[in-house]
């Protein structure tokens, strides 16, 4: 921890090499991402901790890996079945050794991957965890981004 000039502490882990981490992390995003680009709702979810929360695009929150699931099969399988999306991380801060926040962009695809959406539609941010020497998704919260 730093502080700044106001006296507020600036959170970012310096005291560990996170190249591991980030690709960790990447891989657990990119899992939600396959899991919803092939309607497979156990890997959209494989990431979550047992208790974790995630807020979705129209503002619910759903908590428990179980109902976390139970969500992704219904949206995978029935609005969101023809859908697909490109995801790319825009950073990962580590706030300690063991927790980080990343920040996802969303573009909607074709099924081929080509992007439809030239600037992102979505933004997520992530709060991740390692525990028991794996990174883990403690929460997601989705939020639309205007057109301009």
């Amino acid at each position: 921890m730093t502080e700044t000039t106001s006296g507020r502490p600036a959170l970012e882990d310096t005291t560990t090499d996170h190249t591991a981490d980030i690709a960790a992390i990447e891989q657990l995003i990119a899992d939600v991402e396959t899991g919803y680009n092939t309607n497979d709702a156990e890997l959209m979810v494989s990431g979550f901790t047992a208790n974790a929360s995630a807020g979705n695009a129209v503002g619910a929150v759903v908590t428990g890996y179980g109902a976390l699931l139970d969500a992704a099969e219904r949206g995978l399988g029935g609005f969101l079945k023809d859908e697909y999306v490109r995801y790319e991380v825009s950073d990962i801060n580590f706030l300690r050794p063991d927790v980080a926040v990343a920040h996802k962009l969303a573009r909607a695809s074709t099924a081929e991957g080509e992007p439809i959406d030239q600037d992102p539609a979505m933004v997520a941010l992530y709060v991740l965890v390692e525990e028991g020497g794996r990174w883990w998704i403690a929460a997601r919260h989705n939020t639309p981004v205007p057109k301009a």
